[in-house]
């Protein structure tokens, strides 16, 4: 009995230190092809990113109201054209980009929806203090003037929150 013991002991010594060491092999061969997989996920996903903070950037650039009243005015156009010229403007522009939601965060989501939102009210709220077939510059006017009141829009506000998350990137 007591040389069966001698045997079994130090066997089952060994046996336990193999599965610990196998084991603990194993787990870190697990870390490293992980760490490895999302090292490549991340030379693939950050030029994708950057190229939508760099599209969501130019959105947010050509939607500002003196650059998108300045684009969409004709001459001779009435102040419902021009309102209706620069909501379809604003909502083309944001949807065109809506699929860049996937690569920034659900709250810079949120703020540039903000602008897109405060833009078209404010089209619509300059556009209620004008007469349909007034001139379509006075309805410009408007715009740029309310909108050179504001303290800081949130086009301002989205775009500060874009910089930041893209400096947080690197």
């Amino acid at each position: 009995m007591i040389e069966i013991l001698q045997i079994t002991i130090p066997a089952l010594l060994v046996l336990a230190t193999a599965y610990i060491l196998l084991d603990k092999l194993l787990k870190n061969d697990e870390k490293r092809r992980n760490f490895e997989l999302q090292q490549r996920n991340i030379q693939v996903t950050t030029p994708l990113r950057l190229r939508a903070y760099e599209r969501l950037t130019l959105v947010l650039e050509r939607t500002k109201p003196t650059s998108i009243v300045l684009e969409t005015l004709k001459p001779a156009m009435t102040c419902f054209e021009l309102q209706s010229q620069l909501l379809t403007t604003i909502r083309e522009e944001f949807g065109h980009n809506v699929s860049q939601q996937i690569y920034v965060s659900n709250e810079l989501w949120s703020a540039i929806r903000a602008t897109q939102e405060s833009l078209i009210q404010l089209v619509n709220i300059c556009a209620t203090h004008c007469a349909a077939d007034a001139i379509g510059t006075e309805l410009a006017e408007k715009i740029i003037q309310l909108y050179a009141q504001s303290e800081q829009s949130p086009g301002e506000v989205a775009t500060n929150m874009l910089k930041k998350e893209v400096r947080s990137l690197f």
